[in-house]
């Protein structure tokens, strides 16, 4: 008996800011630099690999380079792709949660 399985796909899940909001808060809090490159990857893939290239400034092929296993963007590169992707990062002290608003 052969079983077919369909592909995951990160991406698709991520349709509303809070879903990305929420998927990226628990990868910053895992810790995994890896992972976070990943994750950032998946949500520039949400919002449209094309259009996340064009406001960062860089290629759609230099996008997904620096979204491979094992790449090493510089950190400039990657604070482009979050402002693009709309999101903001905020430095709190430890084990201090935010609140809804």
């Amino acid at each position: 008996m052969t079983v077919a399985l369909t592909s995951f796909d990160m991406a698709a899940l991520l349709d509303s800011d809070e879903a990305i909001s929420e998927y990226l808060s628990q990868v910053l809090e895992d810790g995994d630099t890896d992972e976070l490159l990943r994750a950032l990857g998946h949500v520039a893939k949400a919002r449209g690999m094309t259009q996340v290239a064009r406001a960062t400034g860089l290629g759609r092929e230099s996008l997904y380079k620096v979204f491979a296993p094992g790449a090493k963007p510089r950190f400039d590169t990657v604070l482009k792709v979050i402002h693009a992707l709309g999101i903001d990062l905020r430095a709190q002290p430890h084990g201090v949660t935010h609140a809804s608003t």
